[in-house]
């Protein structure tokens, strides 16, 4: 690596970070894939059955929950509305959820991510799960409209 000078000073090269500064390690990874088409007509938040069960090693680890699919609203106007449960603890809003898509008449399939960042301070076993819901007007709320799979997945980063 080159050496750099600044003002007629040397900086040499940098090995490592100051102990001061904070960082996180991956401790554990829990995944499921699933291609099974999931819906819902219902306009309150409904189990789409996709879930992932992690139990933190130490009470100051954090969960990094990350889900991707694909969605689909099927009627124009309409909304689906997709949501993370920490056990039976909405992590989203109450009705807009964590992920809202509208209908906006073209009725294309669209893909999404949602990333939520917990602190759960337990050591027990805690299960996340999307759920899901349509705004109404006889609408349909899909994840893995056509068969693309859908990804759950939590991992544990050590707190600090």
């Amino acid at each position: 690596m080159a050496i750099i000078k600044l003002n007629n000073n040397t900086l040499s090269a940098v090995t490592a970070l100051p102990s001061a500064i904070a960082t996180g390690k991956v401790l554990q990874v829990v995944n499921t894939t699933s291609s099974t088409q999931r819906t819902t007509n219902s306009t309150s938040f409904a189990d789409s059955g996709l879930a992932v069960s992690i139990t933190p090693s130490a009470t100051s680890s954090k969960i990094l929950i990350i889900f991707s699919s694909s969605g689909y609203a099927d009627t124009t106007g309409q909304s689906s509305i997709y949501t993370l449960y920490k056990d039976s603890t909405n992590l989203g809003n109450s009705s807009n959820g964590n992920l809202k898509f509208t209908n906006g008449g073209s009725n294309l399939e669209y893909g999404m991510n949602l990333q939520v960042y917990d602190s759960p301070s337990s050591t027990s076993a805690i299960s996340y799960k999307v759920y899901q819901r349509a705004s109404g007007g006889n609408a349909i709320s899909y994840i893995s409209r056509t068969s693309i799979p859908s990804y759950l997945t939590a991992m544990e980063i050590s707190g600090w």
